[in-house]
């Protein structure tokens, strides 16, 4: 560590309990962040600050050296943590931070434990000829999309603070720099786990299983089988949390196995995307040329990166291999059904189904069939039926949703008809309705229209403006009615792109 970053440490900012750096050595390497020339405060998260029991004095007065990696808090131990992964189908033994440090952890007020990370904090030995830094405008969506993600109630990482660092980026372009710090319920991944698998270290596999069990499962460590039945738990979390991400239209785009954690979260907001108009062949990214994470794909890819954990737990399942994968593959085929039933549950939710009839997944489908064929917007649609629930009046703005407006008709009757059956009132399904199918997403016109203002012109009213709007998606916030509406045909993100 340097002498710069020894300097004026903040004694009281974080009230630091660290656990991962009691793991054996070879789980991460200490690294201490790198100082930048001038740093500067875009944001600080004081709601979520508070929650963590932060000193928001302290960060208000000196948060854009701590966040910037200049001034390291007292209790703090930085680390790059070590992990592996599938990235695209193809595994790479290691990967690990590359431009993130682990700071420490601290607890919240309400008893659970969170990681506070750095992004963009400089090189570290896991950086392979990366400069560890981050540009302004990766970090900027970052913090929008984790932020939009609470708001929708998708489990997902927050955004703590971003700042610019005074420095250039060099990627395609000279940009300016910026880190982003990040809290997570853990940044175990799958892809960790494959670490230690990949090197035949099955002593390290079971460490770093018994500390995910201690960490976010306590309760396992009384089941009769505790490693299977942490594999059961992560399918289910996983399974749930990607029916979510379909719910809203949301797109990750990199779905390799060292960007799913077993916490259930989600993480790295590189190029994803959330979809305007419905099809579920959409792809974002500009690194998934083949569409493997496209929208629709996304549960079977969680299914194969769960299928990846699963083989490093083999040996701790059972003991006898045959066992262990009959033990294994009954997990994964039960994954299908779990997403199937978290998907299906909410997708009744999003069309004001209070019960359940058998014809339910067909009501469903056809509607998805319509809105692909008529070129629907995914958000809008469902936002025009809850007010449809509520209201017969609204039917020529819902119809207005699809190319041919006549074309909804056959469905909205087969719509009335299941509803007539269903003991809700017009009001409370309209209310319910609301309640899960948001106003407001990240548009991604939006988002960049939003990173261009603060990259060319330092502007950050209209990022400002977008997490503002965001934080209330539910609601209507009719003075922001133009963030509800789609991309005009000349605003059109067609693709988004990584920050590494």
């Amino acid at each position: 560590m340097t002498s710069a970053l020894q300097k004026n440490r903040p004694g009281a900012a974080f009230p630091f309990d660290n656990s991962y750096v009691g793991l054996p050595q070879h789980f991460f390497a200490a690294q201490a962040p790198t100082a930048v020339a001038e740093p500067w405060l875009i944001k600080l998260n004081e709601a979520l600050a508070a929650e963590l029991r932060l000193d928001i004095e302290a960060l208000r007065r000196d948060g854009a050296a701590i966040f910037s990696g200049n001034l390291v808090p007292e209790g703090a131990e930085p680390l790059a943590m070590a992990y592996a992964g599938h990235q695209f189908g193809g595994f790479s033994p290691q990967l690990g931070d590359g431009r993130a440090i682990l700071l420490g952890e601290v607890v919240d007020r309400s008893g659970k434990r969170y990681d506070i990370q750095l992004k963009g904090a400089g090189p570290t030995p896991f950086s392979r000829r990366g400069d560890g830094r981050a540009a302004i405008g990766p970090v900027l969506r970052e913090y929008i999309i984790s932020e939009a993600m609470f708001a929708l109630g998708i489990p997902a990482t927050r955004a703590l603070a971003a700042v610019t660092t005074g420095e250039p980026v060099y990627r395609e372009e000279v940009l300016p720099g910026a880190v982003f710090t990040r809290v997570a319920a853990s940044h175990v991944r799958v892809g960790t786990f494959q670490y230690f698998a990949a090197r035949g270290d099955t002593e390290g596999v079971r460490a770093l299983a018994d500390y995910v069990i201690d960490r976010h499962y306590p309760a396992l460590k009384e089941a009769e089988n505790p490693y299977l039945s942490l594999f059961e738990a992560v399918c289910e979390r996983q399974a749930a949390l990607i029916a979510r991400w379909l719910h809203v239209g949301f797109i990750h785009g990199v779905m390799n196995t060292d960007n799913m954690t077993v916490s259930g979260e989600t993480i790295d907001f590189g190029p994803c995307a959330f979809m305007d108009t419905y099809d579920p062949a959409t792809v974002f990214s500009s690194i998934d040329q083949h569409g493997r994470y496209a929208y629709a794909n996304q549960p079977g890819i969680g299914q194969w990166n769960l299928a990846r954990l699963g083989e490093t737990l083999l040996p701790l399942i059972d003991a006898e291999p045959d066992n262990a994968v009959d033990k294994a593959n009954a997990v994964i085929k039960s994954y299908g059904e779990r997403f199937q039933a978290h998907w299906l549950a909410g997708m009744r939710e999003k069309i004001g189904l209070a019960g359940e009839e058998d014809g339910d997944l067909d009501l469903v489908q056809a509607l998805l069939s319509l809105m692909q064929a008529q070129g629907a917007d995914f958000t809008l649609t469902f936002r025009r039926l809850s007010d449809l629930a509520g209201d017969d009046a609204a039917e020529p703005e819902f119809a207005a949703s699809f190319r041919e407006p006549d074309a909804c008709g056959a469905w909205l009757k087969q719509w009335r008809e299941r509803l007539s059956r269903d003991r809700q009132t017009a009001s409370e399904r309209a209310i319910a309705m609301r309640g899960v199918n948001p106003a407001f997403i990240p548009r991604n016109h939006r988002v960049e229209q939003a990173i261009k203002a603060a990259v060319e012109d330092g502007d950050f009213s209209l990022f400002e403006a977008l997490l503002s709007v965001l934080s209330k998606p539910y609601e209507d916030q009719p003075g922001f009615a133009a963030y509800r509406e789609p991309p005009k045909p000349d605003e059109r993100v067609l693709a988004t792109f990584c920050g590494t």
